[in-house]
């Protein structure tokens, strides 16, 4: 049998990835192994405030932490970044771990490639406003090596990219810079960091991390090496999700934490970024509606799915590898892996329809699919998948 891509380049550049229970008492292990001699901490004031999450990273890193840096949130705005950057500077720190979830992560990466570089707060937002871009250093020496230590599902860890966001009077303007460093240069997965955050945190973070696996699979840019992570990541997630909120098991948030790392690896790559349609159907949920990312996402997997196939897309038999069990009551393949994404959102807890999540309006969901079909993640997607305004609209409806 012919491969799906014959022929495919594959250049991704991880941190060292250390996974399992108590690796995060070892953070000054890891640091100096990285040949780091002190970090500053950079996360919420919700992590910087709970002592069961911030208290062991500080005793891991012992003597070689400056200090906690608690103000990231989810605006990840510039003025976030420059105040994080006074305090590293002020540490005189050479490094920077960052705890929590994608927020805490991006507020990180933008310490890091501009604490070194000789721009102020007004020149770096100015240049988003006017081009909705962020110019990043040219020598790899101006960026400041970050430890990621992840708390949540999102999959923002294993990335390249970093969402800013220029904030004005009058509105924001987000630039997602690109670049192979900003890849962390040492990440933690330490299942009982996860188990640390609120629950309903943590279910709406897990969907976007198992939309990311899904999205690999069937993106254009899909080669045999991100098959086979995602695979293994979505059998992982597919057997722990839907019992994360009732099992006191520690093997179902050990097999969630491995399967989120496992669907993040190759997806995120400078010139061949991998999650596509449903993030695209996301972005326009949120942008019109205001709604939380996770929650879009839970609703809309489905429905995207069942218009991926109806236009011959999505490689059904990869997805069912890592989704169907036997356990599903479907005719067909197709039908399989949906009501395999249905157990996982429901098994989440997370809303099965638009018009049960607040903010949303029936009225609006034709902006929603004329947003959704000019998102240039769509472009991503499927080869095969080239849906009008309607279908995604009809899409929508669906899921109302």
């Amino acid at each position: 049998m012919a491969l799906d891509t014959p022929s495919f380049a594959f250049e991704f550049k991880p941190g060292t990835i250390r996974f399992g229970r108590g690796h995060i008492d070892g953070l000054d292990e890891t640091l100096a192994g990285e040949g780091l001699e002190s970090a500053m901490v950079v996360c919420g004031q919700t992590v910087g405030a709970t002592d069961a999450v911030i208290d062991p990273v500080k005793a891991g890193l012992g003597d070689r932490l400056t200090g906690v840096f608690d103000k990231t949130t989810t605006a990840k705005t510039l003025s976030t970044v420059f105040d994080g950057i006074e305090q590293f500077q002020t540490e005189d720190a050479d490094a920077i771990v960052a705890v929590g979830g994608g927020s805490s992560i991006d507020v990180a990466r933008g310490i890091s490639a501009l604490a070194r570089a000789d721009r102020t707060l007004t020149d770096a937002r100015s240049e988003i406003l006017e081009s909705g871009e962020l110019t990043l250093p040219v020598n790899d020496d101006a960026f400041v090596p970050i430890l990621a230590v992840p708390t949540t599902m999102a999959g923002a860890d294993l990335s390249v990219a970093a969402g800013l966001v220029a904030e004005t009077e009058e509105g924001s303007v987000e630039a997602i810079p690109v670049d192979t460093r900003l890849m962390p240069t040492a990440l933690v997965y330490d299942p009982d960091l996860f188990e640390t955050t609120p629950m309903d945190i943590l279910t709406a973070s897990a969907i976007n991390g198992f939309d990311k696996g899904v999205e690999a699979i069937y993106s254009r840019f899909a080669n045999p090496v991100t098959d086979a992570t995602a695979v293994r990541g979505l059998r992982y997630l597919r057997s722990s999700l839907p019992h994360l909120r009732e099992s006191a098991e520690p093997e179902v948030m050990e097999r969630a934490v491995a399967g989120t790392l496992l669907v993040q690896y190759g997806v995120s790559m400078p010139d061949q970024y991998k999650i596509n349609v449903v993030h695209a159907f996301g972005h326009a949920l949120r942008n019109q509606f205001g709604i939380q990312q996770g929650a879009a996402h839970g609703v809309i997997v489905p429905h995207a799915l069942e218009l991926i196939f109806a236009e011959g897309g999505g490689r059904p038999d990869v997805l069912a590898d890592g989704l169907v069990t036997g356990e599903e009551n479907a005719d067909t393949t197709e039908a399989a892996i949906v009501e395999a994404v249905r157990t996982v959102r429901d098994g989440l807890g997370l809303p099965s329809r638009l018009r049960d999540i607040q903010g949303t309006m029936v009225a609006g969901l034709r902006a929603v699919a004329e947003h959704t079909a000019e998102d240039a993640f769509l472009e991503i997607g499927p080869a095969e998948f080239d849906p009008t305004v309607d279908d995604i609209e009809r899409a929508l409806r669906d899921a109302w």
